[in-house]
């Protein structure tokens, strides 16, 4: 990365450790580091938290039943978009999947998966469902290049350490004119720039990047690939204020999150700066 020094804001982790980092520009791209950025030997351990949603399938309170409620949603919305993509093969990885979900959708719908997951609960909660076709991260490697039509990662890219050769790794493994799908949140949302440093997406310091719409262009054009679309996820403006009222208020206020949420999707149809998007990206052809 090149080198940086502004800071954009500093924020706390509010769900496990308590600890503080920097958010900086990064000059290049324009999205933000997360600073200093733990080693990964340090990484796991911020991600150790019954609290951590998408490693479990439990409903224990408000916010896990929000969640699935908006997942099982999302799931027919993610199948659709899939399929709209013309793959011969219709062969598919999801980095990241958790607790395998998206998989066993895509999976029942004619999809040949294969899933990468670094939490080994979620990796065999996964495998259940899956016909054990989750393995670990280190295992990414040993795909052979354009091996996939489409590969998905649904909240997935802000945690991957080594960005850029990440974005690398994904263009050798599609195929020659395959489909990348990427859901990010967007600190250029209204509810992040309503909620600054208690916006529960940026998520710190599990979330090392934070993107918006213009460094996510340039972040894939350096290797060639081009953004074709970009879609709302509008749900999401809920839940992360939902989420963010209770890191800022230290308790829960179900109206003032849902007018936040409901003002940030309203502002974005005329902006287009909803507070999650998936990109569709396209991989060239050479």
């Amino acid at each position: 990365m090149n080198k940086v020094n502004k800071t954009y804001i500093k924020v706390k982790d509010h769900s496990v450790s308590g600890e503080e980092f920097q958010l900086i520009i990064n000059k290049e791209f324009g999205f933000l580091e997360t600073t200093p950025q733990p080693s990964l030997d340090n990484l796991f351990g911020y991600y150790e938290s019954e609290d951590y949603i998408s490693h479990t399938n439990s409903k224990r309170n408000l916010f896990e039943k929000v969640y699935h409620f908006i997942r099982n949603i999302s799931l027919k919305r993610k199948l659709k978009l899939i399929n709209s993509f013309q793959s011969e093969e219709k062969k598919l990885l999801d980095i990241g999947c958790g607790t395998g979900a998206f998989l066993k959708t895509a999976q029942d719908n004619g999809w040949k998966v294969s899933g990468i997951e670094p939490n080994e609960k979620a990796r065999a909660i996964a495998n259940k469902s899956c016909s054990n076709s989750v393995l670990d991260t280190e295992e990414l490697k040993n795909y052979i290049n354009e091996s996939f039509d489409v590969i998905t990662l649904w909240h997935v890219l802000e945690h991957l350490p080594n960005l850029e050769s990440q974005v690398a790794t994904l263009k050798k493994l599609l195929k020659p004119n395959g489909t990348l799908v990427i859901a990010v949140p967007n600190f250029k949302s209204y509810d992040a720039l309503h909620y600054k440093n208690f916006w529960a997406a940026f998520d710190v310091p599990r979330h090392l990047w934070h993107f918006s719409k213009d460094s996510i262009s340039k972040l894939f054009l350096k290797e060639g690939m081009k953004v074709e679309k970009t879609l709302p996820m509008v749900f999401d403006s809920f839940y992360v204020s939902l989420l963010s009222e209770k890191y800022k208020r230290s308790f829960l206020k179900l109206l003032p999150a849902f007018l936040i949420g409901l003002r940030s999707n309203i502002k974005a149809k005329r902006s287009g700066e909803y507070s999650s998007l998936i990109y569709v990206i396209k991989n060239s052809k050479n």
